[in-house]
């Protein structure tokens, strides 16, 4: 697994073993849709942790984690974060990881760097560790930063696969999962933790899910044992990693041949309405799918409009207000503003039915072929 570098271009689906920003300045420019970064959070451990009965607790103090200063810590952040920042596509994103130990010094290189910050996560630990000292708070969650690539990207966002899989309520910023443990945990030969700091599978699900498209390439360049490509596989998405460590690379590539990928059909996400053509309400009396005279009313049936031959409305009752679906459906209730698609009902059957729903009817008969390239002629 290595990057074709004769051409600069990324070998997709693999792990580079390597330092992690000599490994990122050989990718290409605007190469990756999404970078999932999980970087050191420089703990700041003096000395070991241990528990009320003296046992030593199993924590993050690997050389990788330590930093002799704020200002070292603070440079290698904006290496990697340039090289990354440099690597994405114009509409791409980034979300990186951390704690109240470094989340906040993570923000401010972000900022400082272009990103441009759609949200803060708070990932809530149902099963988070103990404070074994008693000297503050139970540390129970993590921060994920979410930020376009700068001010300009439109940054993919699966909203209605989001809402649709929240039960139909917005999701919200804090997101609840346990901590990775049991059988998904990784154990090296001798049964301890392959990894100190390997996120649940269930985060990255989500996080995926809700910002990259199948067949995307996903850059990780903490890789770790592959939580991210684990779940990029399963999800139809590309992956590369990067990692220094050997031992974890080899844990990763063993993970990420066993999972198996889900079938494209299961793959396929709810489409946001703003991803869907625009359709002006006068196409849908062009199409004969509303005719010209056609009385159309509030939910509630108590304001009436006719349809004209134009698209515009005209109020019933002999009261000259006219205008489109959106204005007149403002006016009439005194508002500023107002989504004409779902204020104005048609009577179907006896019920009424708001005219957002011969949108889609509008959109089949105006789907068209892609055009075939021209050929020259001979």
């Amino acid at each position: 697994m290595s990057v074709r570098r004769a051409r600069g271009v990324a070998k997709i689906d693999s792990i580079l073993v390597g330092d992690c920003l000599a490994e990122l300045k050989k990718l290409p420019d605007a190469s990756v849709d999404l970078v999932f970064a999980d970087p050191p959070y420089n703990l700041q451990l003096d000395g070991e942790l241990l528990r009320p009965n003296n046992t030593v607790v199993d924590g993050v103090d690997d050389a990788w984690d330590k930093f002799d200063t704020f200002e070292s810590y603070d440079r290698f952040t904006r290496a990697w974060l340039t090289e990354c920042r440099r690597i994405l596509k114009p509409d791409g994103a980034i979300w990186v990881i951390g704690s109240y130990h470094n989340v906040f010094r993570l923000g401010v290189a972000l900022q400082d760097l272009g990103f441009w910050i759609q949200n803060d996560v708070v990932w809530r630990k149902s099963n988070p560790m103990p404070n074994f000292r008693g000297k503050r708070f139970t540390n129970a969650h993590e921060t994920l930063i979410w930020a376009g690539r700068d001010r300009k990207s439109r940054v993919t966002f699966n909203y209605e696969a989001m809402k649709a899989g929240n039960d139909d309520l917005q999701m919200r910023s804090d997101w609840l999962f346990p901590i990775c443990s049991g059988p998904e945990r990784l154990k090296d030969d001798g049964g301890r933790k392959a990894h100190p700091t390997q996120k649940p599978e269930a985060l990255l699900h989500r996080v995926l899910l809700a910002s990259t498209r199948p067949g995307d390439t996903v850059l990780d360049p903490f890789f770790g044992t592959g939580t991210t490509g684990a779940v990029a596989r399963r999800l139809g998405r590309h992956y590369i990693g990067i990692e220094r460590d050997p031992d974890y690379a080899a844990a990763a590539r063993e993970r990420i041949a066993r999972v198996r990928p889900l079938a494209p059909v299961d793959l396929e996400t709810m489409r946001s309405k703003r991803a869907e053509p625009r359709i002006p309400f006068g196409a849908i009396v062009e199409l004969g799918l509303l005719e010209a005279g056609t009385r159309l009313t509030d939910e509630r049936g108590r304001i009436w409009a006719n349809v004209r031959a134009d698209g515009t409305l005209v109020l019933d009752g002999g009261v000259e207000q006219q205008g489109s679906i959106h204005r007149l459906g403002a006016a009439v209730q005194g508002k500023a503003a107002c989504n004409g698609w779902t204020f104005w009902h048609l009577e179907v059957e006896g019920k009424l039915k708001p005219i957002d729903s011969l949108r889609e009817l509008a959109r089949r008969q105006l789907a068209v072929v892609k055009p075939q390239p021209l050929v020259a002629a001979e």
